[in-house]
């Protein structure tokens, strides 16, 4: 049994990774870090067999065989380097870093310590996405995909409020997801555009908006927003032989927020067929089936790695070029021009 201490039990620790954790064969929540006294009870009243300490040095002290770090952006990167050093694997949320200087020195030092280093990029999970992974489109030129919320009064919390400083605002946040699923499906980038706005009062950049240009020539569109009143469709692809268009939402996160467990079964992650997405061109066109979604899959992935040795489920060198990009798109909408990109960071970016 593989024994995890989960820093962190905000809406990532408490409805993605814990729920994750306890649902993968060989994996057992040991110990949550929250100072807060009613996530506290939270992580009592979910994971019962669970400790809950008060800081990330205490868990690390305690030697558990693997760290999951959900905390706020901004520590990401010392608590990552924290458990690392001590010869810990790690799993860190999206982002992994705030640069991609800083995702290389986090990957320099596990593997100088021999350990795994792995993301938690779980929209390469999301059924739609996996769908039209396996999609033949012919040759694709346009890219467009969405991550759009009608918020109009924030929550409030570093997520929407933080500034550049907590890595928060919708490009971070949504962006992170956006910009990972168009490196991995279209390959590395060589030009960034992007716009950020602030349109609630007292958010951070809560609507945006970044075009890729691709080394093999295809643009992706991205949006992201928090002060959408009517929803784009989620992914619009166009290809030389066919398009995909699909609406709605990845059904998973969902099902967790409101408390329901991944079994393993292909039924967990299923999306009614009135969800379903369109494949073809104009006037032949037809449903297609949506993939089950397998957030589930990452973790059987981590379990994997740590007791057979079997390749991480995300490649943390790789997540290091879309900080690059993401990086761009800041300096891209703070300064109103095209940021052209160097070769990607490494090889295994697409």
């Amino acid at each position: 049994m593989i024994n995890v201490g989960l820093v962190g039990y905000g809406p990532a620790g408490a409805f993605f990774h814990g729920p994750l954790i306890a649902a993968t064969p060989g994996l057992r929540l040991d110990a949550v870090v929250t100072r807060d006294p009613e996530r506290s009870a939270l992580v009592r009243r979910d994971h019962p067999g669970a400790r809950v300490v008060s800081s990330a040095e205490e868990l690390v002290g305690l030697g558990p065989d693997l760290v999951v770090i959900a905390s706020p952006n901004r520590t990401h990167v010392p608590f990552a380097t924290l458990a690392l050093s001590a010869g810990l694997p790690v799993v860190v949320d999206k982002p992994l870093a705030g640069t991609a200087a800083e995702a290389l020195e986090l990957v320099r030092l596990a593997g100088e310590r021999g350990v795994m280093l792995t993301v938690f990029q779980n929209r390469r999970w999301d059924g739609d996405y996996r769908t039209l992974c396996e999609l033949t489109l012919g040759r694709v030129h346009r890219f467009e995909s969405r991550f759009e919320r009608w918020r109009p009064v924030p929550k409030g919390g570093w997520r929407e409020t933080g500034g550049p400083e907590e890595l928060g605002g919708v490009l971070y946040d949504l962006g992170s997801h956006l910009v990972d699923q168009a490196l991995q499906y279209l390959g590395p980038v060589t030009d960034v555009y992007a716009e950020a706005d602030v349109r609630r009062a007292g958010a951070g950049d809560d609507d945006a908006f970044v075009a890729l240009t691709h080394a093999n020539g295809a643009r992706s569109h991205l949006w992201m927003s928090a002060v959408a009143g009517q929803l784009g469709p989620r992914f619009r692809v166009l290809g030389s032989e066919a398009a995909y268009v699909k609406w709605g939402l990845d059904p998973q996160e969902e099902r967790l927020r409101a408390g329901e467990r991944p079994d393993g079964r292909p039924e967990w992650g299923a999306e009614p067929a009135e969800r379903w997405g369109v494949l073809g061109v104009e006037g032949r066109s037809r449903p297609v089936e949506t993939v089950p979604g397998a957030y589930l899959d990452f973790y059987t992935g981590v379990a994997a790695c740590l007791r057979d040795g079997a390749p991480p489920p995300v490649d943390p060198s790789g997540v290091a070029d879309a900080l690059a990009v993401l990086h761009a798109a800041h300096t891209s909408a703070a300064e109103r021009r095209v940021i052209s990109l160097e070769p990607p960071l490494t090889p295994t970016a697409a």
